[in-house]
């Protein structure tokens, strides 16, 4: 029983490191589309229509005028 402690202490310290394992792969990937003016100008375009589009959906679910 003491070992399933010990396991489920170590749960927090692994998410987090998951996360920011995340976190490194996405942004380093996106570093790199950004290093010609055209990819830029297509993920800035790309993600303020992702953005556009779930604030809309969020606007609409919540009924707000």
């Amino acid at each position: 029983m003491s070992s399933f402690w010990q396991n489920l202490d170590k749960f927090p310290r692994f998410l987090i490191s998951v996360l920011i394992g995340f976190f490194l792969t996405t942004f380093k990937a996106i570093f790199k589309q950004l290093k010609s003016p055209a990819s830029k100008i297509g993920l800035l375009i790309t993600s303020t229509t992702i953005i556009l589009i779930i604030y809309t959906i969020i606007k609409k679910m919540t009924g707000i005028e």
